[in-house]
C-alpha cells in the first residue's frame, strides 16, 4: 500500500511526496508549510493541480470557479475555502532574495478585513488543529499587508476615469494599446478630468507596490475605459485583473460603468463579461468626441479645460515688400485650431513666398505636419520630432523665446521617454524569476545609461540573474542526489561549492559514493569465498569419477576482474568478464554491478554488459535506456 501521494506545491508548483493522512506538509523545493487537501481520488487531485496552476499565475477568476466546484462535491475540505481566500485577495507569493522563503503580496486588496471573510471562517471550521494554525498565521501576515494599502490608499485624491489597457507585449515593447491609452489620457485630462493611466500615474511611485494606488484608483474612479486592439490584450492577466474587479464592484452596488473600447478586431470576440455592455469602436469617426461627451454626462458635470503650459501667442508678422503677414499667420493657427491641416498648410506656403525666413510659418507646417492643433500640445506628442526639417527650419529662424519654447518641448518628450523605459524596465524587473528575463531587464537598464540608478539596476539584474543561475544549477544537483545519481550530482556540488551548502552537500555526495563501493567490496569478498569452495568442489568431484569430460574455469581472470573492480578499475574489469560466460551468478552479478558504475563514463561498454545478462534484475530495461541515450554517439 502507498505510504504517500504526489501533490503540486501550491506556491511554487514543485512535485511535493506528502505522506498519505497527513494535513500539512513542507515543501521540499521552497520549504514553505502549507495544508495538504483532500486527495483521495485522482480526479480532485487534478482539479487541484489546474487550480492551483491558475492561482500562481494570478488568473485568481478561473480558479475560483475550480475552487467552488470541488466544494460543490465536498463542503468540508477547508483547503479549497483557504484557497478561494487567497483568490479573492489576489495572493502571489514570490521568493525573498535574503532568505529563499516564499512571501506573499497582496493584488486584490478589500476593504473587508480576512478574519472577516466568511471563505476563512469556513476554512477554520473544518480545519484540524495543525490546518488552523498555518491558516491563522498567513491570515495575520496578509492582513497586516493589507493594512498597509488601505492605508496608502486613503491619502489618494480620487479619480474620475480609470483607463485599463496593456502596456507591453511579450517582448517587453510598447503595445498599439499603450499609444491609444496615452492619446485618450491627454484628451480626458485636457477636459479637465483626474485620469488613472498606469504609465503616467504610476511612473513617480519606483520602487513601491503598485496595488496601493491601483486599488485607491479602482475604488474612487466613476468609469472605467477598457480598451484594446486583440482579445489576448483584453484577456492578458493583470488587464483581466483590473477590469473584473471593476465589474465586481459594480456588482455589488456601486455606481459605475464600464466601457470596453476596441480596435483592429472583431467586438464579437471581445470578454464575455462584456456581453451586456455597449462597446464602443475606436476606429469610428468621432468616437473620441463621442466619448468625451458621454463621460461627461455620466459624470454630470462641466469638465474644465487644463491649465496651460505653454503660453500660445501669435507673432505679427513683419512687412516685408510692403506686405504684412500677420493675418495669414492668423489664420494659419485658426486653421489648425480646428484640424484643417492642409488649409493650414497651404497659408503658411503663402506667408513663406511672402517672408522665406518666417519662423512662424515653419512651426504651423510643423504643426499641420504632425497633427497638433496648439503649440501647448507639443510637448504631448508620442515622438520627438526634432529630426524634422520644419523643426530645423524653425530653430534656423526663430528668436530665442521661441527656440527655447521649442527645444524645451523635445526635451520634455525625451525625458518622459526616458521615464517611461525606465518604469517599464522596473515592471519587468518586478515580474523577472529566470536568468533570461533578468539579463534581458539588464540590457533595458543598460540602455538608459547614467538615468537616474539604471547603472546599479543594471549590476543588480545582472546579479540576481547569476543567483537564478545558480538556484537552476543547485536544484538540479539536489534532483541527481535524490535519485541516486551521486557521481553527477558530487560533480556539480563542487562546480558551485560557493553556492549555499553546495560544499557540504558534496561531501555526502562523496561518502554516499565511499559507503556504495564498500558494500560492494564486502558483497564481492563473500562472493570470492563462496567461488573458491564451489571450484574446490567440482575439482574433487572430477577427479574421484575420473570422468574425461572436464570442465575448465578460469578462477585467475575472474578474480584478476574482482580485484580490478574493488580498486576502482570499472573498466577494465568490464573487458575481462566481456570474455566470460554466465554460467555462475557471481560473473552476472559483477557485471552488473559494473555496468551501473560505467553507465555514465562509458555507456557503450555497459551496454555490452547489461545485453548478456538480460534477465538479471533490470538489465535489459537499463540497456534499452543506455542504447536510446547513447547510441548515436558510439
Amino acid at each position: 500500500m502507498a505510504t504517500s501521494v504526489t501533490y503540486k506545491c501550491g506556491m511554487c508548483g514543485g512535485p511535493c511526496h506528502v505522506e498519505v493522512g497527513a494535513t500539512v506538509f513542507e515543501c521540499d523545493y521552497c520549504g514553505t508549510q502549507q495544508p495538504v487537501p483532500k486527495l483521495d481520488d485522482e480526479r480532485r487531485a487534478n482539479m487541484y493541480d489546474r487550480a492551483n496552476h491558475f492561482r500562481r499565475n494570478n488568473e485568481f477568476d478561473k480558479a475560483m470557479g475550480i475552487y467552488e466546484q470541488i466544494l460543490n462535491e465536498d463542503i468540508t475540505d477547508s483547503v479549497a475555502y483557504w484557497s478561494l481566500v487567497l483568490c479573492r485577495y489576489g495572493i502571489v507569493y514570490v521568493e525573498d532574495p535574503a532568505s529563499h522563503k516564499r512571501i506573499p503580496t497582496v493584488n486584490r486588496a478589500q476593504f473587508t478585513s480576512i478574519f472577516d471573510d466568511d471563505n476563512y471562517r469556513s476554512a477554520l471550521q473544518y480545519a484540524d488543529s495543525y490546518q488552523r494554525m498555518v491558516y491563522e498565521e498567513e491570515a495575520k501576515t496578509i492582513n497586516e499587508i493589507q493594512k498597509g494599502i488601505l492605508a496608502i490608499s486613503q491619502n489618494e485624491e480620487p479619480f474620475d476615469v480609470f483607463i485599463c489597457y496593456k502596456e507591453s507585449d511579450s517582448y517587453g515593447r510598447r503595445t498599439p494599446d499603450s499609444v491609444l491609452a496615452q492619446d485618450l489620457y491627454y484628451q480626458l485630462t485636457n477636459e479637465g478630468f483626474k485620469v488613472f493611466f498606469a504609465r503616467i500615474t504610476l511612473e513617480d511611485k519606483l520602487g513601491s507596490a503598485y496595488e496601493p494606488y491601483i486599488f485607491a484608483a479602482l475604488n474612487s474612479a466613476k468609469v472605467m475605459v477598457a480598451l484594446g486592439t486583440s482579445p489576448d490584450y483584453f484577456k492578458a492577466v493583470w488587464v483581466k485583473n483590473e477590469w473584473s474587479r471593476f465589474l465586481s464592484l459594480i456588482k455589488q452596488g456601486q455606481k459605475k460603468i464600464l466601457i470596453p473600447a476596441y480596435k483592429d478586431m472583431d467586438p464579437y470576440d471581445l470578454p464575455d463579461e462584456f456581453s451586456h455592455l455597449q462597446a464602443q469602436d475606436m476606429s469610428k469617426l468621432g468616437f473620441m468626441q463621442d466619448l468625451i461627451r458621454g463621460i461627461k454626462k455620466m459624470l454630470q458635470v462641466e469638465a474644465v479645460p487644463a491649465t496651460t503650459i505653454i503660453k500660445e501667442t501669435v507673432v505679427p508678422g513683419s512687412p516685408v515688400g510692403g506686405v504684412n503677414t500677420a493675418p495669414l499667420l492668423k489664420r494659419v493657427f485658426m486653421f489648425l485650431e480646428d484640424g484643417e491641416w492642409a488649409s493650414a498648410n497651404e497659408y503658411c506656403e503663402k506667408v513663406l513666398d511672402i517672408d522665406p525666413e518666417c519662423a512662424e510659418a515653419y512651426l504651423g507646417k510643423l504643426m499641420a505636419e504632425l497633427r497638433i492643433k496648439t503649440r501647448e500640445a507639443l510637448k504631448d506628442c508620442a515622438e520627438p520630432f526634432d529630426d524634422r526639417n520644419n523643426y530645423q527650419k524653425v530653430l534656423r529662424f526663430a528668436d530665442d523665446e521661441l527656440k527655447a519654447m521649442l527645444t524645451g518641448c523635445t526635451e520634455y518628450i525625451e525625458e518622459r521617454h526616458r521615464e517611461a523605459s525606465y518604469l517599464r524596465a522596473n515592471m519587468a524587473m518586478q515580474e523577472a524569476s529566470i536568468e533570461a528575463a533578468y539579463k534581458a531587464v539588464a540590457q533595458m537598464f543598460k540602455s538608459l545609461g547614467d538615468y537616474k540608478n539604471s547603472r546599479s539596476l543594471s549590476k543588480e539584474c545582472y546579479a540576481k540573474a547569476e543567483t537564478a543561475r545558480l538556484d537552476r544549477i543547485y536544484n538540479d544537483a539536489k534532483n541527481a542526489m535524490k535519485s541516486g545519481a551521486y557521481k553527477e550530482a558530487q560533480k556539480i556540488f563542487e562546480e558551485i561549492c560557493a553556492y549555499r551548502d553546495s560544499a557540504e552537500l558534496a561531501k555526502q555526495c562523496k561518502n554516499a559514493i565511499q559507503r556504495l563501493a564498500k558494500k560492494t567490496a564486502q558483497r564481492r569478498k563473500l562472493h570470492r569465498l563462496f567461488v573458491a569452495g564451489v571450484f574446490s568442489c567440482i575439482l574433487l568431484f572430477v577427479f574421484f569419477i575420473g570422468t574425461d569430460g572436464r570442465v575448465f574455469l578460469t578462477p585467475s581472470m575472474y578474480r584478476q576482474a574482482e580485484e580490478l573492480f574493488d580498486s576502482g578499475k570499472y573498466e577494465e574489469a568490464g573487458a575481462i568478464l566481456m570474455d566470460l560466460n554466465n554460467r555462475y551468478k557471481d560473473v552476472v552479478q559483477l557485471k552488473y554491478e559494473i555496468a551501473k558504475f560505467t553507465k555514465e563514463s562509458n555507456s557503450k561498454l555497459a551496454y555490452s554488459l547489461l545485453i548478456t545478462i538480460p534477465e538479471y534484475e533490470n538489465s535489459w530495461f537499463l540497456a534499452n535506456e543506455l542504447y536510446r541515450k547513447h547510441s548515436n554517439k558510439w
